[in-house]
């Protein structure tokens, strides 16, 4: 802002309320009292809390947004594209990699003209994986032909959430509008904040929806969107949008003045402290500037005359206010929370470096410092340390050192940690004791397995001292499963509870080759592992044992947003097993609900009040899609029934070696967002089993075989049963919710007797 929290004005035009929330929370109540329409989102911290707000305060009935959840960022960005070009108002926030998933989709909605806002909360890009703030996220957005506003605190990112869909749909913009604010540092840190007290305040303010544009809403009026282009017709769109991104920057001015009469709070192009004579400055983006500003305070009363300037709006870029700022400043470090590699500073250093080229009589000499990647914190101390170095290269009148990392530590080889488990490979993993034989007859495997405690001698694949919750059932699961399988294997983990807890650097729980990579493509990442793997083998550059097993771990959703990438790893048929852990949420990043959460289940996107009760559709049964694909093998599997997994797991290594790709499924507990006891894990999951919401079977070389059956077994409950263990669901077992239990009831039974004709029946 361009003054001080402490200091805003009270000359408001509407009544306005104090409250003390973080910038995510006041993201969402901006959107709530707006009233979108749509918003498409996917869950990715430290953005997601936006989406857990507005869940939850359209369960207390209090805003009509609908709220959609994709199967990915690329498919939310797809959702609000679609929605706004029917003219509607459209909501969405991302992170990190979430943004890069739908980085090719912005340019579509820019440049076909369709008006929206997005909350970037900015956070690091893997890889390696880190999901705290820099900017490195908002770098990638730059071109993207978005007008990008930046918001230093709570207060900034509720005003500017409400300013920028004015701006968005101003018929001289037309474009769409991100708000990018610092993850943990602003999304997450409350502060005081002053808000309006009548939602319709804030209505009027951003006016009546547009409907003059030409939107795929009326049959009467048909319209295409998005016609292909020759390069004649493209320069002259892009010309239009480029004109319609310049006048955004006078745009933003109005509105931004008549926002400052209905609020009291005034957000310039710049903020700029105390620049008014200032001869050293900082350039920071958002909340580092408000670090800035004390270190400014106390070199003023030394007699240095510092400042500090900050942009509210970076695309367009302030070039001209910038030349006006810096006049008379003898010297200006930049300091930039992401780098542009290679290229000897980062973006906005060379895009200042530029603006200041416009101006002959300008002598400012400019220093670059990428600084707080990965969430590193910037304090006072550091930005003092910033102001030396400005203050050096003012009294030299050059700067020694153009461009450099502030706040890396050069390695240290005498503390290099040593080693703590030896590598077991091989033969320790092989206890001889698994017999598996083909019946080419009925074109099926037959395993014969040991007692279970004579498998115990096997050493465990992954070693004690990771981070998992208390109970939480995937370790046990994974062994459960590895058990069963002989010999080294190379596993991938996809992003999720099961790698972060495991993988915190510069410490590592796996006892064998472990690679990670992104939910979108764990499958596509192992199989080119495998197949380079076997093309090195076969040209005799490696000496390897020939039957290591490659498995890819997935979960926490990952057969959501990485579904296309596991089909078309199974079409291909590569030698792979791909295992998912089954916890029922998107549980890395906070309990939200994925595909696989039951129908009614609550979740922190699927809360439960007067306006609704949990989630709203039924889970995805990702073992049967699978089964579709016709691979030679698929089953499903719990730690409640260890001999019926172990014999999977055998079956499945067996299948992964001489067939093709095989996947499964195993169900695991998560008592941390099922609200349930760590006790009653395997007693929950047993429970899944023999109420028939978690049938255990498998579908080898395409014929359906149930494994278990709870009814023939006489050990068949009903689904109450089950459902009284969690209290995620304790509401579907009161009265008033009795007809949703008991559409619960009809599917589950509808499921479960398709899969009993497939059993009797091998041509289904």
């Amino acid at each position: 802002m361009s003054i001080l929290e402490e200091n805003l004005t009270t000359m408001t035009a509407a009544e306005q309320l104090t409250t003390f929330e973080s910038g995510n929370e006041m993201a969402a109540m901006a959107a709530a009292q707006i009233n979108y329409h749509i918003m498409g989102y996917f869950p990715i911290t430290p953005s997601t809390e936006i989406a857990q707000f507005l869940d939850q305060m359209k369960s207390r009935g209090e805003h009509d947004i609908k709220l959609i959840p994709a199967d990915g960022e690329h498919g939310s960005a797809g959702i609000c594209y679609g929605a706004a070009a029917t003219g509607a108002r459209v909501f969405n926030a991302t992170s990190a990699n979430g943004l890069m998933y739908m980085l090719e989709q912005l340019p579509v909605q820019s440049g076909t003209r369709y008006p929206m806002v997005m909350n970037l909360v900015t956070r690091s890009i893997s890889g390696p994986l880190d999901i705290r703030g820099d900017h490195s996220d908002l770098y990638f957005a730059l071109n993207t032909g978005w007008v990008i506003l930046t918001a230093r605190t709570p207060q900034a990112v509720y005003d500017m959430n409400i300013m920028a869909l004015k701006i968005a749909e101003h018929s001289d913009v037309r474009l769409p509008v991100m708000v990018a604010y610092d993850g943990f540092f602003t999304s997450h840190q409350k502060r005081k904040v002053n808000y309006f007290k009548d939602r319709a305040v804030v209505q009027k303010f951003v006016g009546e929806t547009p409907t003059e544009y030409n939107f795929a809403r009326d049959p009467k009026k048909p319209v295409t969107i998005g016609a292909h282009m020759n390069g004649d017709d493209l320069i002259n769109n892009h010309f239009q949008q480029s004109e319609a991104m310049y006048k955004a920057k006078d745009v933003y001015k109005e509105v931004a003045a008549e926002y400052a009469e209905l609020s009291g709070r005034n957000y310039g192009i710049l903020d700029l402290y105390k620049m008014e004579d200032a001869e050293v400055a900082l350039f920071l983006l958002n909340s580092a500037a408000e670090s800035a500003k004390d270190v400014v305070d106390k070199l003023r009363e030394k007699g240095i005359k510092a400042g500090v300037i900050s942009p509210n709006i970076i695309r367009p870029f302030p070039a001209q206010e910038i030349r006006d700022a810096l006049a008379n400043v003898k010297s200006l470090l930049v300091g930039e929370r992401a780098d542009s590699y290679g290229g000897h500073g980062p973006n906005l250093t060379h895009e200042i470096k530029s603006a200041l080229q416009e101006d002959k009589n300008n002598t400012t000499i400019v220093l670059s410092r990428v600084f707080g990647l990965g969430g590193k914190d910037f304090y006072a101390d550091d930005a003092e340390a910033f102001f030396t170095m400005a203050i050096d290269a003012m009294e030299k009148g050059y700067a020694q050192k153009p461009f450099d990392y502030y706040g890396h530590i050069p390695g240290d080889k005498e503390i290099t940690l040593k080693q703590v488990i030896e590598p077991q490979h091989g033969d320790v993993y092989k206890s001889g004791l698994i017999q598996i034989t083909r019946d080419d007859e009925k074109n099926k495997l037959n395993v014969k397995i040991p007692p279970l405690r004579s498998l115990t001698t096997k050493p465990k694949r992954i070693a004690s001292g990771h981070g998992a919750c208390p109970g939480c059932g995937i370790f046990g699961g994974l062994e459960l499963f590895f058990k069963g399988i002989e010999g080294d294997i190379v596993v991938l983990f996809q992003t999720g509870c099961a790698y972060v807890v495991t993988t915190a650097y510069p410490h590592t729980s796996h006892k064998q080759t472990t690679i990670h990579n992104l939910f979108q493509n764990g499958a596509a990442t192992l199989s080119g592992t495998l197949e380079a793997f076997l093309e090195l083998k076969r040209r005799g550059e490696i000496e390897v044992s020939a039957d290591a097993t490659f498995v890819m771990v997935t979960g926490d959703g990952g057969m959501d947003i990485g579904m296309g990438s596991a089909i078309g790893t199974a079409l291909r048929g590569h030698k792979l097993i791909m295992l998912e852990y089954d916890n029922e949420g998107y549980m890395n990043t906070g309990s939200q609900l994925s595909y696989s959460t039951p129908f009614g289940h609550m979740t922190s996107t699927s809360n439960v009040g007067k306006a609704q009760k949990g989630k709203a559709f039924h889970h995805k049964d990702t073992a049967q899609i699978m089964a579709s694909t016709n691979i030679p093998y698929v089953f499903t599997g719990t730690e409640a029934f260890p001999q019926d997994l172990v014999k999977k797991a055998a079956k499945a290594q067996w299948y992964a070696q001489n067939v093709g790709t095989v996947y499964g499924k195993l169900l695991i507990t998560c008592p941390l967002n099922w609200k349930s006891e760590d006790r009653y894990g395997q007693t929950i999951v047993e429970a899944a089993v023999n109420s028939n919401f978690f049938p255990l079977y498998e579908v080898e070389e395409g014929i359906t075989n149930i494994t278990y059956d709870p009814e023939v077994k006489n050990k068949k409950i009903p689904l109450a049963e089950w459902l009284k263990y969690m209290g995620k669901t304790k509401h579907l077992l009161k009265e008033e919710n009795s007809e949703m239990l008991a559409e619960f009831e009809r599917e589950v039974e509808k499921r479960w007797q398709r899969l009993k004709a497939k059993h009797d029946n091998e041509y289904l």
